[in-house]
């Protein structure tokens, strides 16, 4: 067999640049043959000759590089395989702390939604999954091959722990006694804000809301505004003449289910339902006279009476309804009210503030409005309020202010859902009106317009 033509040349290269055959030794050790000897023109000595490939390969420095690189493919494909094992087993751990960090999202919420039911026990348990869950940041980092998702768990983790122990430590800071004056202290702030309030304007009046249905299709029924926060008696007068009991409830959920807690029997018959109690006292306008009576509940006597000069009575001067409603006693921010019409003043409205216990007439405003052309009235920070009408279609359709002796007309509606009011009137501590609309009891929300006090003003 012939030695490749490669390794021939070499040879042959190797004789013409000057190596002497004959001095040449082969060894048999080494494997080479002479296959054939010949001398060329000029005297020199070829020789072939046969070498032996399995030895020369071995020395073959690309042969011994691949022969390396095929055993670092060997050993690259066994740590693949193993880092692929690695990497299924730490998944599972990426897997797990996903579905914790669900749960712990799902107890942040909890937490969020209510805190007062959080209690120290709770924190800490919370707190102690989230020190079982910080250990797996550096199993992450190390095995989990998308390096932005471990850094976004990480981070997502430390923020709870961050949020978590600052709502630990600012529970933890307070007891309940403290929290319970921080609240105490936080409603005065309130109440003082809110006595900054000037009296307010009608912008609105929604509703009705249907307390109960009850009694004739006339009457009047009321709670004191400047009864305290937890008095919230309510007062029942059906029909509006012919009667003088009044029944008293504790409060507006006995008023619905009937449970009366006192009746009072008043020395005199009360004319229309245009009643008002202020104070811890009842003020009515006694049958067939223009006469205001005094009557205090808790003695059940009469405290004060005095004939309100001119005023009309009788149905004389009522409103558009009617019955004996001339003379309408109310109260708002600033005090005692009567609404009523004189000849004098051509049967238009006056206004007159009352002192509270003489009954003496402190002030009065003649207005131009006819009292029989109005459906119903009351007082808000000193402006009187008309209705147009008792009945359907009814809005308020003009105001009067004392303070500026000024009117105006207006047209604020509101829903007169049972299509004939007989008893309006404001109560400053519920910011409502209560109304009796042909034997519903209802009331009225209102909103107003308020004007913040500086401390310049005076």
């Amino acid at each position: 067999m012939r030695a490749p033509a490669s390794i021939l040349n070499l040879l042959l290269l190797s004789l013409l640049a000057g190596l002497d055959p004959s001095k040449t030794q082969i060894s048999p050790k080494e494997g080479w043959q002479v296959y054939s000897s010949a001398q060329d023109p000029d005297g020199r000595c070829i020789c072939t000759v046969v070498a032996p490939e399995q030895n020369l390969c071995s020395r073959d420095a690309k042969s011994r590089q691949l022969r390396q690189l095929l055993e670092k493919v060997q050993n690259m494909s066994q740590s693949i395989e193993v880092l692929n094992l690695r990497t299924q087993r730490d998944f599972q751990y990426v897997l797990k702390m996903e579905t914790q960090m669900k749960g712990l999202k799902a107890k942040f919420r909890q937490i969020e939604d209510d805190r007062k039911t959080l209690m120290t026990k709770h924190f800490q348990e919370l707190k102690e999954k989230m020190d079982e869950l910080l250990p797996l940041i550096p199993v992450l980092e190390q095995y989990k091959t998308d390096a932005k998702l471990i850094t976004q768990f990480k981070e997502e983790i430390r923020n709870l722990s961050t949020v978590l122990t600052g709502i630990q430590e600012e529970i933890g800071a307070y007891d309940y006694e403290e929290l319970h004056q921080r609240v105490i202290n936080l409603e005065t702030r309130l109440r003082d804000c809110m006595k900054k309030l000037t009296c307010g304007k009608l912008m609105k009046i929604t509703g009705p809301i249907t307390v109960k249905i009850s009694g004739t299709r006339f009457g009047a029924w009321m709670t004191d505004p400047l009864a305290s926060e937890k008095n919230n008696r309510v007062w029942y007068m059906d029909s509006y003449t012919n009667n003088k009991i009044v029944r008293e409830y504790k409060s507006i959920a006995d008023f619905v289910s009937g449970a009366e807690s006192r009746t009072y029997n008043l020395p005199f018959k009360w004319a229309g339902t245009n009643h008002v109690v202020y104070n811890g006292s009842l003020y009515f306008n006694k049958y067939q006279s223009n006469i205001i009576i005094k009557y205090s509940f808790d003695t059940g006597r009469v405290l004060a009476q005095r004939s309100l000069e001119y005023a009309g009575f009788h149905n004389v001067y009522p409103y558009t309804w009617g019955g004996f409603s001339d003379i309408d006693l109310m109260a708002d921010e600033i005090g005692l009210w009567a609404v009523y019409a004189t000849n004098q003043n051509a049967g238009n409205i006056v206004i007159s503030q009352l002192n509270q216990d003489t009954l003496e007439v402190l002030k009065s405003w003649s207005t131009g409005y006819p009292k029989r052309s109005a459906g119903e009235s009351f007082m808000i920070c000193g402006t009187l309020y008309v209705t147009n009408s008792h009945l359907t279609g009814a809005k308020v359709y003009y105001s009067y202010s004392t303070k500026t002796s000024t009117y105006e007309y207006t047209d604020i509606p509101f829903h007169n859902q049972y299509f004939h009011i007989s008893m309006l009137d404001y109560n400053a501590r519920d910011r409502a009106l209560y109304a009796w609309n042909n034997g519903h009891q209802v009331l009225f929300n209102v909103t107003l317009f308020h004007v913040i006090k500086t401390e310049d003003d005076t």
